[in-house]
Order: structure tokens, then sequence, then C-alpha cells
């Protein structure tokens, strides 16, 4: 029914000494690293809430075209951005 504008979820995170540890022994010997894989769907997860709530204060009902952009802003650290279109539809 109409769109609303832009809205962006963001959250920052950093690997502990435990799983840079970890990933090391794995580069070792190969394999998925579990401690990144949690991290990174943790930090995804979270970015999406937020992107979800600041819909909500806009207004919305949906997102579309959403997406997730990944930047390590320093060595360890990485911001994990969700963002999309946030809409009002309703049901045909």
């Amino acid at each position: 029914v109409r769109e609303l504008g832009i809205v962006r979820g963001l959250t920052v995170r950093t690997r502990g000494v435990g799983g840079r540890f970890q990933a090391g022994i794995s580069a070792l010997v190969g394999g998925k690293v579990d401690a990144y894989i949690e991290m990174c769907e943790h930090a995804r997860s979270e970015a999406l809430e937020h992107m979800i709530d600041h819909a909500r204060t806009m207004g919305a009902n949906a997102v579309i075209g959403m997406r997730y952009d990944t930047t390590e802003i320093a060595e360890g650290m990485d911001e994990v951005l969700a963002y999309g279109t946030a809409v009002i539809v309703e049901p045909a």
C-alpha cells in the first residue's frame, strides 16, 4: 500500500580469545569453525531484530528487499548491517 523508506539494524561483534584460538586450531586441521558460525548467526539475528524494530517505529508491517552487509572494522571486530525498505502491506 505504501513505502515508508529505508530501515536498518546494526550490530558490532568481536571475536573473543577462545574463538580466535579455536579458529586457529581449525585452520591447522581444516573444517568448520563452530565458534565463528555461532557468532555470525547471533550477529545476523541481532541486526535483523534491530531492523525490524526500526521498521515498526516507522509504522511498517513488512520489510522488502532485505539484505545483509558485513564489514571488518578492526582486527577481530565485525559490523553486521541488515537493511531493507519498510512498507505497509494489506492482504489482497
